[in-house]
């Protein structure tokens, strides 16, 4: 499903990307046919350049909020080190469900725990710096999220917002979810401790660092 892109351009540029391996491609059609939002789904062109973007930025610790089947996790940790570690929380216990399976049966699974349960809850728990960060999770704690993280963020760490431009919804909100992304935008966009960029991948992508 396209978001921003014309359809017609989506269908070009994931035709000329690398194609997924088959068993995120298997994991993809799960997703389909089972659940009940499978737009949720990273999808094949953001789950390349979430891989690419964990090996061009050399990251080893990653946090993930939203594991959703885990389709993004596993695009990450294909890109890790042996050593590397992704960290991805979920508090749906269908959608932790799928993505265990999956992990359970990738050669990267070993790479990845999946934790169940309230993201800032967990986030406290965890130890240590993270070099790459995904939130793609409820819209409504996005900020929360933004700032549980940004001061855990290695020297040169990175934050990956999914969604930031809502189907286009953000250029006229209409609804809370998109009133809330639409003001960590403007806030993320001000912040004075980073440098931000938005990029129109797929529903929206903004990276962030810390100055």
């Amino acid at each position: 499903m396209s978001f921003i892109v014309q359809e017609e351009v989506e269908g070009y540029a994931e035709r000329h990307s690398t194609a997924p391996d088959p068993l995120l491609a298997e994991l993809a059609e799960e997703t389909k046919a089972t659940m009940s939002a499978p737009q949720m789904l990273t999808g094949p062109i953001e789950g390349r350049f979430l891989e690419l973007l964990v090996h061009a930025s050399g990251a080893r610790r990653v946090l993930e909020i939203g594991t959703f089947t885990g389709y993004s996790a596993l695009s990450m940790a294909a890109a890790l080190p042996e050593d590397g570690r992704i960290d991805t929380l979920d508090i749906e216990p269908k959608h932790a469900e799928v993505a265990q399976r999956y992990f359970d049966r990738s050669p990267h699974g070993a790479k990845i725990k999946l934790h169940l349960g309230p993201a800032i809850e967990t986030i406290g728990k965890l130890e240590g710096e993270f070099d790459l960060v995904f939130i793609d999770a409820d819209k409504e704690g996005y900020d929360a999220y933004y700032e549980a993280v940004l001061p855990r963020l290695s020297e040169r760490g990175l934050i990956a917002i999914d969604n930031t431009l809502w189907s286009a919804r953000v250029l006229d909100p209409q609804d809370e979810s998109t009133r809330k992304i639409a003001a960590l935008n403007d806030k993320v966009a001000g912040d004075t401790r980073v440098v931000a960029v938005q990029l129109t991948v797929r529903d929206g992508v903004t990276l962030i660092r810390r100055r």
